[in-house]
């Protein structure tokens, strides 16, 4: 293995900040993985993966928008050979719980013949407060086709907790980490936590998908990302993600954060407060 320099790849999203930042906090030296970085990387070109990857001992992967994109597999089976080759020791993937496609990738990290720990995400909190649906929250009605089904809802600080100790800590080699939060909650039920807190009511509208893709076409969305977004709604929240698993308590050995506390430090972070 290379000296301990680790890429983290999709470092200002939602996961990759957070772990870059605690890496950073341990003095451990990072490599931001983006196309932003000094030395840019760019998962659709891969003439940028050499310079990214070179010295590098460990890696992040977080691959954007999703692994349920349609040719994510090659592309991550790309990537993984040449981390191989470059020296890279150690594969940590940000993967999708439920989705097919996201599992085929997981079996391309463990065939690398490295050290490798797949962290098996379900839907962040933070979808509600830095992601597509802040706006929505702020306008008081959540418009989306979920219906009445519990979602394990797990907050983006305990997946970069978990990230971080495979990334650094021996005793994950091999291991699945499915995250999720310690309760499950309708949409409805998380839009409610947040009227809690922040004294406004917010409310959850379940729309038509047809609906919901109609008004993603017309937000003028990325094709990615509103291919995303629809199969996330028409696949993954189904009811099979509907129970709850144990990978956080596994991997940091304390129970993961619910979403009401979540839903407190934003509110008291003032991320959902309406300015006139």
């Amino acid at each position: 293995m290379n000296s301990h320099r680790i890429l983290v790849t999709g470092a200002t999203g939602k996961t990759g900040r957070r772990i870059a930042q605690q890496l950073t906090a341990k003095g451990l030296e990072v490599r931001s993985g983006s196309r932003q970085a000094d030395i840019p990387f760019d998962w659709d070109d891969q003439s940028t993966w050499a310079a990214a990857l070179e010295g590098i001992s460990a890696v992040y992967i977080a691959y954007a928008p999703d692994l349920a994109i349609p040719g994510a597999t090659a592309t991550i089976g790309s990537f993984v050979d040449q981390a191989v080759a470059s020296g890279v020791g150690r594969l940590v993937l940000l993967s999708g719980r439920g989705e097919a496609e996201a599992q085929e990738c997981e079996q391309l990290i463990e065939r690398g013949g490295v050290q490798w720990t797949v962290v098996r995400a379900s839907w962040f909190n933070q979808n509600f407060s830095e992601g597509a649906f802040v706006e929505m929250v702020l306008a008081g009605e959540v418009a989306l086709p979920a219906g009445d089904i519990g979602e394990p809802f797990v907050d983006a600080d305990d997946i970069a907790d978990v990230a971080v100790a495979a990334l650094t800590e021996d005793g994950h080699h091999g291991e699945i980490y499915e995250v999720t939060g310690p309760r499950l909650l309708t949409f409805a039920q998380a839009m409610q936590e947040i009227s809690t807190v922040t004294g406004r009511d917010v409310q959850y509208v379940q729309i038509p998908a047809d609906a919901f893709s109609a008004g993603i076409a017309e937000a003028g969305l990325p094709k990615d990302v509103a291919w995303l977004l629809d199969y996330l709604f028409e696949t993954v929240l189904d009811g099979r993600n509907a129970y709850l698993s144990d990978g956080v308590q596994r991997a940091l050995g304390r129970e993961p954060k619910d979403f009401a506390e979540y839903a407190r430090q934003m509110a008291e972070a003032e991320v959902w407060e309406v300015t006139a």
